[in-house]
């Protein structure tokens, strides 16, 4: 079977993507039915991830759809969350495919918070068990044939996608194996592969001759290009360069063959033969240079087969001349095979998990909707209420509709009574102090929960910048200081709004402190309120006159406009639209959201007519209210007035203000009170967030601490050893000058002499040493020789003696000497004059042609005897 590559897969470290996900859906989606459905989708996804990575996955193409149906969850569900550093924060680690790693270093991996580099890698795995998938199949049968073509096919589309999209998805280095050098080399790799299983498609077919040479000619070519690009790639095994070299070889004499099979076709005997030469020395290449990869056996018999049949015929028959190679027509070629477009989806069963949930820039789209929308419905009933206390402090200050009902002058007016049985059904005074007294807690509390959330980035941005400080440029990660900037920006403007709350409040606790008693006077029983009202003389000459009529009417007028207000600011309130539906049909027809054009128009259709509605309402109240001041002056001149009259009226006056001043205070204070339960919940949510991003900036912080520990553990402490000091390598000083002057003698090699070895040359004498005992000046015998005069060293007295036997021995100062152990106990220790000395069993035969030593006992001086003390 023929030799394929197959890529290894990349192994990840397990993610827990639940809880992130979860919190996001909890903070952004109040729906119940919502959250529960989008809570499950995220545990599917979850159990996804850990099949199709947290296990080692078969070559089968089950196993590969799980990898597919992963891929193309990633690539839908990505628009519709904010992954990223500073808001939902997933760190994915990846280690390199083809690094086996060190025994101190571990293997070289990545942790980065994107998805764009999960699906980056999820996708390189997707090319590598398809590699591996088509490396196994049965290339023998049609249906094999088939299925490899396909997924090699796929390898290489998805590797080329890589190529062409990790350094956008990443924003910064990846790991060499998805480099885009590597992931383009491995590309063409799978794509000459691909086109070589054609060509044993065409082969197996008994195709023409022709097609068949150009096929091969297509897959040889791809091969070599793919040689070219392999030649520097350190990364990847040791086998891929060779496999390609004969790869790109075999296909070429594939082509020659099968282009001389069209030569004889044609008659064309002595091209024939070229052409078989040419693939023959192709051949005997491949067999020489690479056959521990591949077996080209079959095919070179082939050939040969083929080159000794037409050599045969045309030197008895034809006698074409053979032509030069260089004079031989190239041979064309055939690409039947191009890498697959990656297009989501690739997997045929795949459903997407967070179907209803929409993409993220559609969330985007409707929040600045929504707050567009806001900014105009809050417009308009401001404008609304405004008016309406316009109109009520109108009325108040003209005693209004207290002096038309009050013409008996000894009464409580009607209105008053109302306006003191509605305060009285609110609460009263406890309702407000009660609202009062909370609303500092309810600050406390937020101002509690801000100062913790940037607490912690506080603190994690001051470890950061400890590190990096300490590592310096090694510390590659994004700075604190730039990621929390958005956060910073969030808490700086949640800050603001609080500041602004605390002044609201003082201003509302002021005003209630003005009307506090005359609320407190409406508060109490009728009798008590009479009696609290001054008298005045009756005015029975007004209640049947003209301008009485009038100002009753007028207020009529007054009262409808306020009841047509109340209906068209609960109508303004109701407006709905969907939005999403609108925004959905323009992400999809163009690729984007023209947020700003597509809110403006339809907000002005929706909410133009209302804008007319609340202007005409403030046109009639301004021209009713005019008409009740000149019809109030006239009132006035025609009621008889005097000191009491004027009391009353202005307690009344106070009272209906009062009672005004209450209902604004009551809805003020509960708006305040929801306004920060509602801030509270924003604020946790930001807590979350801050959290969330500190821990994962934290799990970061430590993976880079342990491969920056990792990586200075490997790094040696100093770039060379030091000198070695001359004491250790040089002779004593002591040594006499005829010594010191002489070369150290080179030990003997520490081996055993055989007869079949020759023997070494003669080493120089150790030096003469003055006797220190009686048996150490035993002559030596008598069948030695005389040391030659000119080779006798000279001896010192009181020199210390050097050793000459066996590696070097430093000496110390105080210290007469060094000296080796006796050869007797040593057998591989060197002898009397550097020669390695024989071990001899008593009765034992001399070993030939090896020189016995010539002084018996024990050669060496002894070392002197020193006392125990």
């Amino acid at each position: 079977m023929a030799t394929f590559i197959s890529v290894p897969l990349k192994k990840s470290t397990e993610v827990d993507l639940v809880k992130p996900l979860t919190k996001f859906i909890s903070a952004t989606y109040s729906a119940a039915e919502d959250q529960g459905e989008y809570v499950r989708a995220a545990e599917e996804l979850n159990k996804l991830r850990k099949s199709a990575v947290g296990r080692p996955l078969d070559k089968h193409e089950s196993s590969l759809e799980v990898l597919l149906r992963y891929y193309d969850q990633l690539c839908v569900v990505e628009p519709k969350f904010p992954f990223s550093e500073n808001q939902l924060c997933l760190t994915f680690t990846w280690k390199d495919a083809f690094d086996k790693g060190s025994l101190f270093g571990g293997s070289v991996k990545l942790a980065l918070a994107s998805l764009g580099y999960e699906r980056s890698c999820v996708l390189f795995n997707i090319g590598a068990l398809s590699s591996q998938i088509a490396s196994e199949q049965n290339l023998d049968s049609d249906e094999g044939l088939k299925t490899a073509a396909k997924y090699y096919q796929l390898a290489s589309g998805a590797f080329s996608y890589i190529k062409d999209t990790v350094l956008s998805a990443l924003n910064r280095e990846p790991t060499m194996d998805i480099s885009p050098d590597t992931v383009g080399t491995l590309s063409q790799i799978m794509l000459a592969q691909a086109q070589e299983v054609f060509f044993l498609k065409a082969t197996s077919d008994k195709m023409k001759d022709a097609i068949i040479a150009r096929l091969a000619n297509q897959a040889a070519d791809f091969y070599g290009d793919a040689f070219k690009q392999c030649q520097y790639k350190e990364n990847l095994p040791k086998e891929v360069l060779p496999v390609l070299a004969a790869k790109h070889c075999i296909m070429q004499a594939n082509a020659e063959y099968h282009q001389s099979m069209l030569a004889k076709q044609q008659k064309k005997f002595g091209e024939e033969i070229g052409r078989l030469q040419h693939a023959t020395d192709l051949v005997k290449t491949v067999a020489s240079r690479y056959d521990e990869y591949v077996n080209v056996k079959d095919l070179s018999d082939k050939i040969s087969r083929a080159l000794a049949a037409a050599k045969k015929d045309n030197d008895f028959i034809y006698h074409d001349r053979v032509p030069d190679l260089k004079d031989l027509e190239a041979i064309g070629k055939a690409a039947l095979v191009k890498s697959t477009v990656i297009k989501v989806p690739i997997s045929q069963k795949f459903t997407d998990l967070f179907e209803k949930m929409v993409p993220l820039a559609v969330q985007n789209s409707m929040t600045v909707y929504n707050s567009r929308k806001a900014e105009i419905v809050n417009r308009l009933i401001g404008q609304m209420r405004e008016a309406t206390n316009l109109s009520n402090g109108v009325l108040a200050s003209l005693n209004l509709p207290a002096a038309l009902e009050d013409l008996s002058g000894d009464s409580i007016p009607q209105s008053i009574l109302e306006k003191s049985r509605a305060i009285i059904q609110q609460g009263g005074l406890q309702s407000i102090d009660q609202l009062i007294k909370d609303l500092p807690e309810l600050l406390q509390r937020n101002r509690e929960i801000l100062d913790e959330s940037v607490r912690i980035l506080d603190e994690e941005e001051a470890t950061d910048n400890e590190l990096r400080n300490k590592f310096g440029q090694r510390w590659q990660r994004t700075a604190s200081n730039d990621l929390y900037k958005p956060l910073r920006t969030e808490g700086g403007n949640a800050r603001n709004v609080l500041d602004k709350a605390v002044q609201a409040d003082i201003v509302v606790k002021q005003r209630y402190g003005t009307h506090r008693e005359m609320i407190a006077l409406l508060c109490k029983p009728e009798a008590e309120l009479n009696a609290a009202i001054p008298s005045a003389n009756p005015a029975k000459t007004l209640q049947g006159s003209e301008v009485v009529s009038v100002l009753r009417a007028l207020l009529a007028n007054v009262n409808e406009v306020k009841m047509e207000r109340e209906k068209l600011e609960n109508d303004i309130k109701s407006a709905q639209f969907d939005m999403t539906s609108k925004f959905l049909t323009a992400l999809a027809q163009d690729g984007a959201i023209n947020e700003e054009a597509i809110s403006v128009t339809e907000l002005d259709n929706i909410y133009g007519g209302y804008t007319q509605k609340v202007l005409q309402s403030l046109k009639s109240q301004e021209e009713i209210l005019g008409k009740i001041q000149n019809s109030h002056q006239e009132f006035s001149t025609m009621k008889q007035s005097n000191a009491d009259a004027n009391q009353r009226e202005e307690m009344l006056k106070k009272l209906a203000a009062a009672h005004d001043s209450y209902v604004e205070l009551s809805s003020n204070l509960k708006e305040g009170t929801k306004f920060y339960n509602e801030l509270t919940e924003i604020l946790l949510k930001f807590q979350n967030k801050c959290s969330d991003i500190v821990f994962a900036r934290k799990t970061e912080r430590d993976e880079l601490l342990k491969d920056l520990q990792q990586s200075i553990a490997q790094q040696p402490s100093a770039p060379s050893f030091p000198a070695v000091p001359a004491y250790q390598s040089t002779p004593s000083s002591t040594a006499t000058p005829a010594t010191a002057t002489s070369s150290v003698p080179t030990p003997a090699p520490r081996t055993v002499f055989v007869q079949s070895k020759p023997q070494p040359p003669a080493r120089p004498p150790p030096p003469a040493i003055q006797a220190q005992a009686a048996n150490t000046s035993t002559p030596p015998a008598s069948g030695a020789g005389p040391i030659p005069p000119a080779t006798q060293p000279v001896s010192t007295p009181g020199a210390t003696p050097s050793p000459a036997q066996g590696p070097p021995y430093p000496t110390y100062q105080g210290y007469p000497g060094c000296y080796p152990m006796p050869v007797a106990y040593n057998p591989y220790a060197y002898g009397q004059y550097n020669m390695p000395y024989m071990y001899q069993a008593p009765g034992q035969a001399p070993y030939p042609n090896v020189q016995q030593p010539q002084q018996p006992g024990y050669p060496y001086p002894q070392q002197p005897y020193y006392p125990q003390q």
